[in-house]
């Protein structure tokens, strides 16, 4: 018989998980949409911010600033990475891009556990987000609540960066064609590397906020990053929408299946991915005819 008071926390789970895949597949679809470059580093990119986070709060007690400063040092090191590396593969085939991404995914992964080792690191949550709240039907943790919120402010901020603005008009067109953006006669090369930045400062803020979750691991970003995938192919490759709807339904199949036999998650994820690939293949809000 089901206990519908954990059902229910169990819906708040997946609706908690599925807001952090949104975010982190939404950087995922815009660095792909708009450059063509599969990056297998992202998770990498979810795990520095963690640990950048960790550090910042380390020195200054405050959860804010970790935020900020995770962030900020994900971003600086995707633009880094792109200025460096990534462009100067743009034009090779699709495998060496995935080589190089992965490669530079593992040095990530070994330098952190090189300064830091293997042992788990945690960033508490702010005082004033501990504990839990009284929902009425089930008393849930204050702070997987706040997640919620915080990251919905930090995809609609996003959105507004990409539909609301004149970077986002560029970007918006790169994701449709991404040809057309090098014949308007706008700096390719530095939109890219903004792109890149902000694609990668999403998965960082990601990692710091989930740090209060889920214990900081120098290989927290693998199961991420497969499930990244995952989300991207059913809501949509350069699809934003896509990327938050397929994160929201990831996010619900994974608790829910978890309730019951949490061996099967994945078994159900990749299930219902292959469902939409049949049904369209081009996601659920995919658009048909990109490549």
């Amino acid at each position: 018989m089901v206990n519908w008071a954990n059902f229910v926390s169990q819906l708040f789970n997946g609706l908690a998980l599925g807001a952090l895949l949104a975010l982190i597949s939404s950087g995922l679809t815009i660095i792909y949409g708009t450059l063509g470059v599969l990056n297998l580093a992202h998770g990498a990119m979810f795990m520095l911010g963690g640990y950048a986070g960790y550090v910042a709060f380390t020195y200054t007690d405050s959860f804010v600033v970790a935020v900020v400063a995770g962030s900020l040092f994900v971003m600086i090191v995707g633009i880094l990475m792109e200025r460096i590396v990534i462009r100067h593969f743009y034009d090779r085939p699709d495998e060496d891009q995935l080589l190089v991404t992965f490669g530079i995914g593992i040095v990530f992964v070994e330098v952190v556990r090189l300064i830091f080792s293997s042992d788990t690191k945690l960033v508490p949550a702010p005082p004033a987000l501990q504990g839990v709240t009284n929902l009425g039907f089930v008393l849930y943790p204050t702070y997987r609540l706040a997640v919620v919120g915080i990251v919905a402010v930090a995809l609609i901020a996003l959105f507004f960066v990409l539909y609301r603005s004149r970077l986002g008009m560029i970007v918006r067109a790169g994701i449709e064609d991404s040809t057309m953006v090098s014949s308007l006669g706008i700096n390719v090369h530095r939109v890219f590397m903004i792109v890149f930045g902000i694609g990668a400062m999403a998965a960082g803020f990601a990692g710091i906020i989930n740090a209060p979750v889920v214990s900081l691991t120098p290989g927290i970003g693998d199961d991420i990053l497969v499930e990244t995938f995952v989300v991207v192919v059913i809501g949509g490759v350069g699809s934003f929408p896509g990327a938050v709807l397929g994160g929201l339904i990831a996010g619900e199949i994974i608790s829910i299946t978890s309730m019951f036999n949490p061996s099967y998650a994945y078994v159900m994820l990749f299930a219902v991915m292959t469902l939409v690939l049949v049904l369209r293949p081009h996601g659920l809000l995919g658009a048909k005819g990109r490549e």
